[in-house]
């Protein structure tokens, strides 16, 4: 039988290098493929040291060239979210379109059987689950993907620790990138500024409003919703005899409403862009949700309304459930059942 082609996402990190390594110890035939999405130094600089992986791997590199439909898909959903008052995840949304989108169709043309990446998930008879390790576990971003796709996706760093693991292998197999820093946050924003970034992109936009409680008692102006999210303290510039946090953007009047920490706990949230990786049966047994990356898993209990969206009632309150983000559905054995964006 002959060996499978693996075309692995290089995306100029340690991370993918490493991943392209083992793929290769594992006896595949590997092909390097780099998205170009921006054009910026630090893209240019990510795509060079992808090829210098490759030539050291000894492996062939491509390059395609995605930026329009990236701007056109990614960085005009985070603007327009922003301006309807939603805190949108560009992350969730680049794995759906990109990296196991349009990459996918990508890589079958260069005649790759099986795709992989460099993230910190596992793939068990076509089931998304958790990584081995939880605290470097990454499935909450992957819910969007296209669960036909599942048995044609590799992630050769669902066993490993820690970063010292990944760049001790990068060492091993030569990459001079074997130290190089992790990437910023969001690959589109400079210096992980996003709120710089939306005021560049939105100045004749920004329209300035009120900031009141939630009987409309007004406590200042706010800069523009682009510069407040759910759950946000700093930064408001207002004056009260108790601390307040953002509880809602209200786009429709222009407003931002404020009120206490107490006002940000909810155990009710609705969910569209519905996407499952199991059977939708399968949400009826004990499953829990996660609103946030890093947030808990919390028990819960989902209703499929009549458009398809669904109801998730918690069982236990979670803290600044915001519009816009993701929750993500796990059952006890970590497997990941699909997710969809908090309306």
């Amino acid at each position: 039988m002959n060996k499978k082609t693996v075309g692995i996402g290089m995306s100029g990190g340690v991370d993918s290098a490493a991943a392209a390594y083992l793929l290769k110890e594992q006896g595949y035939d590997v092909v390097g493929i780099t998205m170009k999405l921006i054009d910026d130094d630090k893209s240019n600089i990510s795509i060079n040291d992808a090829k210098e992986v490759c030539s050291i791997l000894g492996i062939n590199h491509y390059v395609i060239d995605l930026q329009k439909e990236f701007k056109d898909i990614v960085i005009t959903n985070f603007i327009d979210s922003f301006k309807n008052g939603i805190t949108p995840n560009p992350c969730v949304v680049c794995n759906k379109h990109f990296k196991f989108g349009l990459f996918y169709d990508k890589a079958r043309e260069l005649g790759c059987d099986l795709i992989a990446t460099g993230h910190y998930a596992k793939i068990e008879n076509g089931r998304l689950y958790r990584a081995d390790v939880i605290e470097k576990d990454q499935s909450y971003f992957l819910y969007g993907i296209n669960r036909e796709l599942l048995n044609h996706i590799i992630f050769p760093l669902q066993g490993y620790k820690n970063k010292e693991e990944i760049r001790t292998i990068a060492k091993k197999a030569g990459l001079t990138i074997s130290h190089k820093k992790d990437s910023q946050e969001i690959c589109f924003i400079p210096n992980d500024d996003y709120k710089s970034f939306l005021n560049n992109n939105l100045t004749k936009e920004i329209i300035i409003g009120d900031i009141c409680l939630k009987d409309g008692t007004v406590l200042g102006k706010h800069s523009g919703l682009i510069n407040y999210t759910i759950g946000q303290r700093k930064g408001l510039n207002i004056s009260y005899k108790e601390p307040l946090y953002v509880t809602m953007i209200d786009k429709e009047n222009n407003r931002v409403i404020v009120g206490s920490n107490e006002d940000l706990f909810s155990d009710t949230l609705l969910a569209t862009n519905i996407n499952l990786l199991v059977d939708k049966k399968e949400l009826n047994k004990d499953i829990y949700a996660k609103v946030r990356s890093r947030g808990q898993l919390r028990k819960c209990k989902v209703e499929f309304l009549s458009n398809n969206d669904i109801k998730v009632t918690l069982l236990e309150k979670e803290r600044a459930i915001t519009k816009g983000q993701s929750v993500v559905f796990y059952d006890n054995d970590n497997c990941c059942l699909g997710g969809g964006v908090i309306n």
